[in-house]
């Protein structure tokens, strides 16, 4: 079985962060590890609170799990604050890295700001150019760029000047465009398009984090880059077609249904 490890931060309501990434780790039959850089008090309605975990002991849980357990894949995701992207990379920079995802989380569903501004220049000075593929959203990819990308030809351009900022591989998401849901996977030299069927519903929670642990899942297995996100594609998109309704606002999606579904327990 491979070990993956989950740098982020913890959903109270185990919708989305790390969470969702364990969750989706076993999911993928690996070992889910993980290292919590916040604490955050929210819901499926939105992120009210956020406790920041201090860089020592944020550095301090990297090395207790590296120290001592072989990690296969890495996932990044919320980091809100430049100290905690510092000592993420200062400390990794110690060891032999596998394959780095990075889910570059910036701001919630809600609108609540993940990344504090101030630490932007951070995350793509020092997380960037460590990581074998970035995921992010098209707001989050406008937010690192500085420019509106409203179509497959601006996700085309966005895809290779994030591969300038130091990435392997960049996928672009598309779920924000209004006319398609097709991501944009760039290796440095070729595109490859990814559509999948735009599903309706609001139970979408967590579904970036969910995928960008699926794609770490898949890579830490010895997938190569394309069969790693094409899998981990139709993973996600089958935990949002079998979304829980819970709460009063954005439910979360079903890690699990394709093993309940083999397992004959799921419920109505």
């Amino acid at each position: 079985m491979k070990h993956c490890l989950t740098i982020a931060g913890s959903d109270s309501s185990g919708g989305a962060g790390i969470q969702a990434d364990l969750k989706t780790f076993s999911a993928h039959a690996t070992f889910g590890m993980s290292v919590i850089t916040a604490i955050t008090a929210q819901n499926t309605q939105g992120v009210f609170d956020v406790q920041d975990i201090t860089p020592t002991v944020i550095a301090n849980q990297i090395k207790a799990i590296f120290d001592d357990i072989h990690v296969h894949g890495i996932k990044i995701g919320m980091v809100s604050q430049t100290e905690t992207i510092e000592i993420i990379a200062d400390t990794l920079k110690k060891y032999d890295l596998p394959p780095l995802v990075l889910d570059p989380v910036m701001i919630s569903k809600s609108g609540y700001d993940l990344l504090k501004p101030e630490a932007k220049k951070a995350l793509i000075e020092k997380l960037l150019p460590m990581a074998t593929l970035i995921t992010p959203n098209l707001p989050e990819a406008e937010e690192i760029l500085g420019y509106r990308i409203e179509n497959l030809d601006t996700m085309k351009q966005a895809s290779k000047d994030l591969h300038d900022l130091g990435p392997n591989f960049v996928l672009v998401k598309g779920g924000h465009l209004s006319d398609t849901a097709t991501d944009v996977l760039y290796d440095g030299k070729e595109f490859y398009l990814l559509d999948q069927e735009r599903i309706k519903t609001t139970h979408t929670h967590g579904t970036g984090c969910t995928l960008s642990s699926a794609i770490t899942a898949n890579l830490a297995k010895g997938m190569p880059i394309y069969e790693a996100v094409k899998k981990a594609k139709q993973y996600i998109t089958t935990a949002i077609m079998h979304g829980f309704s819970i709460g009063h606002g954005v439910g979360p999606t079903h890690h699990f249904y394709e093993l309940y579904e083999k397992a004959g327990i799921l419920n109505d």
